[in-house]
């Protein structure tokens, strides 16, 4: 069976099985685990952030980051596609006590036009807006990625209203890896960034959040009180950062997969795709003549996994553990569905 549910159902390589088996570790609760301690810095300080801190999942990466950026009462701008309103079951809301404005946009992205006049907290009965959140790139959007010139906007009206930015970066690789932006340039537009290792880099477990130091200290406190003190981390963050030195590469061949697994589906008359819109390993893609459930199962009668997305809408995510072979079977497939 070919997996394109998601990226993140790669197994970890024997490499880096191997890798975890000799990394140093220590209890992280009291700070002592060498290897985390190392990996955090090192991926702040690539971003161009003072501290980081490695977390379970990118939820909580999230989730803390809203939280010591907010207040209770406060309220965060999103793009209505955006993972944090969509599929973290809301946290926001339960965790910080604060609301989310979802606002119109394109492929999941923001962009000035829809943030102006949308910034509250001049009147007593308004809640006071807070933090602007960007998806880079976007999941529900398709893998959309913003340029240097869209986040540096939408950086400006932050500025210009007193405003927070929080940076989703759960495919921050991807985004990288189709835009060619350095990874500095995101910690210049973003309060809080986090990025996942566990979606195209291939790691089992992990997501980090970065920050000031003053931010990432109070992260700390509150991923301890949500039970995410974690003790051995360094074993899963060996895996992380093994996936981070040699599998962040390997994503161009990603890309590539998707847009020629795009043209294929373009190609048949039973679908409906936009080829200007795969731009990383997100694909989506419309059935015209049945329901995208239906699709699905005829998808993994030839041994092709896939996840509804809508009514008629499927995705499809490539990462490195799916190669050339396996989508010359998939492209076979494809041609083979009516």
């Amino acid at each position: 069976m070919i997996d394109l549910r998601s990226d993140t159902v790669t197994k970890p390589t024997r490499e880096m099985l191997e890798t975890m088996l000799r990394a140093e570790v220590g209890d992280d609760v009291f700070g002592e685990d060498p290897t985390v301690n190392a990996f955090q810095k090192r991926v702040a300080s690539m971003f161009g952030m003072q501290a980081g801190l490695f977390v379970p999942s990118g939820v909580m990466s999230n989730q803390l980051g809203l939280k010591v950026l907010t207040e209770p009462g406060d309220e965060i701008l999103i793009e209505e596609k955006g993972h944090i309103y969509n599929y973290e079951t809301g946290g926001a809301a339960f965790l910080s006590g604060i609301q989310i404005k979802p606002l119109k946009g394109i492929n999941g992205k923001l962009e000035l036009a829809y943030l102006e006049n949308q910034v509250k907290g001049k009147f007593d009965w308004e809640a006071k807006t807070k933090v602007i959140c960007v998806e880079n790139s976007t999941n529900k959007g398709g893998g959309a990625c913003y340029s240097k010139d869209e986040l540096a906007a939408i950086k400006y009206f932050a500025d210009q209203h007193n405003l927070f930015v929080h940076l989703d970066g759960a495919r921050i690789w991807n985004a990288m890896t189709a835009t060619e932006i350095e990874p500095g340039f995101f910690g210049e537009v973003a309060d809080t960034i986090s990025v996942c290792f566990s979606k195209g880099l291939g790691a089992p477990i992990g997501s980090m959040l970065l920050s000031n130091e003053e931010n990432i200290a109070k992260a700390r406190r509150f991923r301890k009180m949500w039970g995410g003190g974690m003790r051995q981390i360094g074993l899963i963050a060996a895996a992380a950062e093994y996936a981070l030195d040699n599998h962040w590469d390997l994503m161009k061949d990603d890309h590539r997969r998707a847009k020629e697994f795009a043209k294929a589906i373009s190609s048949n008359s039973a679908f409906s795709i936009d080829m200007d819109s795969v731009e990383t390993n997100i694909v989506l893609f419309d059935t015209l003549n049945e329901d995208a459930i239906t699709v699905i199962s005829r998808f993994e009668d030839h041994g092709i996994r896939l996840v509804p997305f809508g009514a008629n809408t499927i995705r499809a995510t490539f990462h490195f553990q799916v190669g050339d072979e396996d989508l010359e079977k998939v492209t076979t497939g494809i041609n083979q569905i009516t």
